[in-house]
């Protein structure tokens, strides 16, 4: 049961996020806010991504780290506009803080904006961030039942992207069992298997961007 403190908190997080939200809503932004353990491979999926998909959008970054700005000179390599956060030991990005980030990204003529959040399966998934959806990240090097030990984030995601497939001759790992357990949480997840190594599966999850963006402009 959440106490009354950390119900003022999610309240208080909740409103600057409905005020992102309507903000990103205007301007026909996509938002997306990726989630993962450390180290599943979210700013390699980004760097493909942002790479990959640089002719079709226009694309920015939103980087949070304890510490650090390894991950954002590895945004800002592909050319991409990239903001840092550190949180300092903090476990979670919020609305605020990506309030202030925002302060730095002008955000007119932006597609797509990712939120890169603190390696963490579980603070980062109760704050809102003002984003259309959740993107679950699960590498194959981890255990397959990660959503069932972690379910909130799968039953909250709108993608659950299985990364790393090229390592899966390497590794006790099973697509079936891990995608089992996350639609019993969330049945209209869409999952996605993925290698940003070899690049096996990232059409599929460019072709959920491009229809996804189709879909925030007939919104906005």
């Amino acid at each position: 049961m959440e106490t009354p403190l950390a119900y003022n908190i999610l309240d208080a997080n909740d409103k600057i996020a409905a005020d992102l939200r309507a903000d990103f809503a205007a301007r026909g932004l996509l938002v997306f806010n990726l989630i993962s353990s450390p180290g599943a491979g979210k700013t390699a999926l980004l760097e493909r991504t942002l790479a990959d998909l640089k002719k079709e959008f226009a694309m920015a970054v939103i980087e949070g780290d304890l510490q650090t700005d390894n991950d954002a000179r590895r945004i800002a390599a592909t050319g991409a506009k990239v903001v840092q956060i550190n949180t300092g030991g903090g476990c979670h990005l919020d609305a605020a803080l990506v309030r202030t980030a925002l302060e730095e990204l002008p955000l007119d003529g932006l597609d797509i904006l990712f939120i890169e959040n603190v390696g963490n399966l579980v603070c980062p998934v109760e704050f809102d961030c003002g984003e259309d959806g959740k993107i679950a990240l699960l590498s194959v090097t981890e255990g397959d039942d990660k959503p069932e030990k972690y379910p909130l984030l799968f039953h909250l995601a709108r993608v659950m992207l299985l990364n790393k497939i090229d390592l899966l001759p390497h590794v006790d790992f099973s697509l079936e069992r891990a995608e089992r357990f996350a639609r019993l949480l969330n049945a209209g997840l869409r999952v996605l298997p993925v290698s940003c190594r070899s690049g096996e599966g990232l059409e599929a999850w460019y072709d959920y961007l491009r229809e996804a963006r189709r879909v925030k402009l007939t919104q906005s």
